[in-house]
């Protein structure tokens, strides 16, 4: 077995086609991993080589991002997730451990809370209980002055932000990259929608296993917003690294992985999952 990747463009019955990246065994413990704000499923691409061989990883860009299809409107974290839930009726997928990152984060609990039967664990990173604070409102003022094409400089330092811990140059690029294809159009409607949304509401309604990572230096949610989303969700588990920000699986991927690992320890999941070569 290896971690081969494999592309494929899934059309779903909406018509909106995502594109979509897999590794492992297609009958093996499916996760469903879901990137962050301009992100693609690049964002993965540090810990993909460190999973285990036998699990079913897939990891979509989001509609509007990366390869996939850019409808004009419908960027709600309830939109991104009907996308999630058709695209594992696609692959013939009933439950999975589903893992997001930052705005995945908000799509991953919308899972979660609406269709409990479909999610076996959930790893929110880089998350709090509303995306509504200063900084992504701040951000949302930047965004909404965006116009075609987006300049690189706005790409590079918006992501440069939510980093504490240096990353190799080569993936930095390739994250600027795939920012870089979102037109100005899907900058505004992924984020207001993100933050017209009511995550909080969700919270109440989630019953699987939940761990919470993130950095105590996360320049967009901080460690007190962080451990507040812990609060709402008992029972979840949280752990804040000291020198990380935004980005736990850019930053520091084999601790990220370790760290997943752990959670699913012990679980019928993990049960059915080698340990990665």
């Amino acid at each position: 077995m290896s971690n081969e990747l494999r592309f494929a463009k899934h059309r779903l019955p909406s018509g909106l086609g995502l594109h979509v990246a897999e590794q492992g065994l297609r009958n093996g413990p499916a996760v469903l991993m879901l990137h962050g704000y301009s992100d693609s499923w690049f964002s993965y691409s540090r810990i993909l080589p460190l999973l285990p061989k036998d699990w079913h990883v897939i990891v979509p860009d989001q509609r509007g991002h990366g390869e996939s299809d850019r409808p004009d409107g419908s960027y709600a974290p309830a939109d991104f997730a009907g996308d999630a839930l058709r695209l594992l009726d696609r692959l013939d997928i009933e439950r999975a451990v589903v893992v997001g990152h930052s705005m995945g984060s908000f799509v991953a609990r919308s899972i979660a809370a609406r269709h409990a039967e479909r999610v076996e664990h959930l790893v929110l990173v880089g998350s709090a209980v509303t995306a509504q604070n200063e900084v992504t409102q701040d951000l949302m003022r930047e965004v909404e002055a965006l116009a075609d094409p987006v300049g690189e400089d706005f790409v590079r330092a918006f992501q440069a932000s939510t980093i504490c811990r240096p990353v190799p140059a080569e993936f930095f690029e390739r994250i600027v990259a795939e920012s870089l294809k979102l037109p100005a159009h899907i900058w505004k409607a992924a984020l207001s929608g993100l933050l017209r949304a009511d995550p909080a509401a969700d919270l109440a309604r989630i019953r699987c296993p939940v761990l919470i990572l993130g950095g105590e230096r996360d320049s967009v949610f901080s460690q007190a917003e962080q451990q507040q989303l812990a609060s709402r969700l008992p029972g979840a588990k949280l752990k804040l690294s000291p020198d990380l920000g935004h980005d736990p699986h850019w930053e520091a991927p084999e601790d990220f992985v370790f760290d997943l690992l752990d959670f699913l320890r012990g679980s019928p999941f993990a049960s059915r999952a080698s340990t990665p070569s």
